[in-house]
């Protein structure tokens, strides 16, 4: 008998009202067939209700999981493959815990983080959501700015001397044509029920689009005998760390931080407007691997090998010249030396156009997180109308395709989110095995010690890389590190 307790009356989203009760009635029949077949039935089942997901995969995969890939191809080859799958599994733990927290019980995660723990940190969790993720936007709109300047000058368009100003037009077009397209997108998610399945069936496509974007490239660099496909596969298992001066920072960072903290609490939010129950947990599992651990894998892993084989030249070095480093190689300079690669001008194309897309869905995870968040934040009842208004919150960030971060926004995303991260880490770890709360749902037995074991490693991993990125993100750009002192000459004996 299950000592689970009751949902509260106020548990869900008001849109999950507007679900179709038999429907959603039947899907839960179906599930709890489901979950006594073979894996394999279970597996076939649930592929066709995928669903929340693929906004955590839009999420991760946008400017910053770009700029990542393309150094780590350029600067360190095929070494550090196996480096994303770890920590987005790492992070798929940690999702699955909140997936847990949150279907058991039907409720709203700051709610239950409110009650159950303290309402100071459900407020810095929002706070700290909306924050990185209005500055982390301006990234997305550089990346898309980048390029969209990029196909205009492959298409022929140029600057007149000593003006920016077509420049300035296409970039600014370009952004605008996005946010427009990214408005219509994230106000049908807070509509209806038919709505949130357009959504996600956009994402869907729009995230294999790119996936067959970067694939095109790569596929002809292995025509064209370009790839080293022994180190390929041991760039996945292997597990290498280069012998190179900040090679290791840059492992641990990435280990540690592969989830933002805003992913973390749009989640929830996607789960129960989904209308999704406990009987969906199995399907939440394995919707956080297809959707979102394997389209992050392949991406990302098809960027670092297209550039490996296009840029990296050894040790530690890329084509592009010693002038170019890991600091400030951009994901449109990797576009632009891909220009000889499906022929003049085309695999230049390609990959632009792959950039696109993932500052295109980045974009949209964006406006609705801070949809939801900015809600609950200010304790507003949700409404389609007030979801709509919040969702533009961070449309400012349209300004990067013209000018770059002022360099206070990004100290300030980085010292609130990677505070937060293993704050809120710890946070579900714990509501995850609060039996007082949860009841049966915390588990027993050795799959629980395991998954225990699995959450408790990304939160160590968490703490880590938020150390890490609190001094490379904050600290050494407040305090900027002296120059080492000159040794003096050495004296003639």
């Amino acid at each position: 008998m299950s000592t689970t307790p009751e949902p509260a009356a106020d548990a869900g989203l008001p849109m999950t009202r507007r679900w179709d009760p038999e429907k959603l009635r039947r899907e839960t029949e179906t599930l709890e067939r489901l979950a006594t077949r073979p894996w394999w039935e279970r597996l076939r089942g649930y592929y066709r209700l995928t669903g929340p997901a693929w906004l955590q995969s839009a999420m991760t995969l946008g400017a910053g999981s770009a700029a990542a890939s393309v150094v780590a191809g350029a600067f360190y080859g095929y070494t550090l493959l196996w480096v994303q799958p770890v920590a987005m599994l790492l992070g798929v733990f940690m999702l699955a815990a909140l997936a847990n927290i949150t279907l058991t019980r039907g409720e709203r995660a700051y709610v239950i983080v409110r009650r159950e723990l303290h309402p100071a940190l459900a407020l810095l969790w929002a706070l700290a959501t909306v924050v990185a993720t209005v500055i982390w936007h301006f990234g997305q709109y550089a990346l898309l700015g980048g390029a969209v300047w990029d196909l205009a000058q492959v298409a022929g368009a140029r600057n007149p001397e000593g003006s920016a100003a077509v420049e300035t037009a296409v970039r600014l077009v370009g952004g605008l044509i996005i946010l427009a397209v990214n408005i219509g997108l994230t106000w049908n998610y807070g509509s209806k029920p038919a709505g949130i399945r357009f959504y996600e069936a956009a994402l869907r496509w729009l995230i294999r689009v790119t996936m067959l974007a970067f694939l095109v490239v790569v596929g002809m660099q292995a025509v064209r005998g370009r790839l080293d496909f022994g180190a390929l596969v041991r760039g996945f298992f292997t597990f290498q760390i280069p012998d190179h001066p900040g090679a290791l920072t840059t492992v641990l960072g990435a280990i540690g931080a592969a989830v933002g903290i805003n992913m973390t609490f749009l989640y929830p939010y996607s789960l129960l407007a989904k209308g999704w129950g406990p009987a969906h947990k199995g399907l939440a599992r394995f919707d956080l691997g297809l959707s979102l651990l394997v389209p992050y894998v392949v991406l990302t892993s098809l960027i670092i090998v297209g550039l490996a084989a296009t840029l990296h030249h050894p040790p530690y070095g890329t084509v592009l010249g010693p002038e170019v480093t890991p600091a400030n190689l951009k994901p449109v300079q990797a576009a632009q030396s891909l220009a000889g690669v499906l022929g003049t001008g085309l695999g230049r194309v390609v990959f632009d156009l792959g950039f696109i897309g993932m500052a295109c869905g980045a974009i949209s995870a964006h406006m609705v997180c801070c949809g939801f968040t900015v809600c609950e934040m200010f304790g507003l009842e949700y409404t389609p109308g007030r979801y709509r208004l919040f969702t533009l919150t961070p449309a400012v960030g349209l300004l990067g395709v013209l000018v770059p971060n002022p360099l206070w926004l990004p100290v300030l995303a980085s010292a609130l989110a990677f505070t937060m991260l293993p704050i809120a880490y710890l946070a579900f770890l714990i509501l995850n095995n609060k039996r007082r709360y949860l009841g049966d749902a915390v588990g027993r037995g050795w799959r629980r010690w395991a998954f225990n074991a699995g959450l408790g490693l990304a939160l160590g991993l968490s703490v880590v890389g938020a150390a890490i990125r609190l001094k490379t993100g904050v600290v050494d750009k407040v305090f900027p590190p002296r120059a080492a002192a000159p040794l003096p000459p050495r004296l003639g004996r």
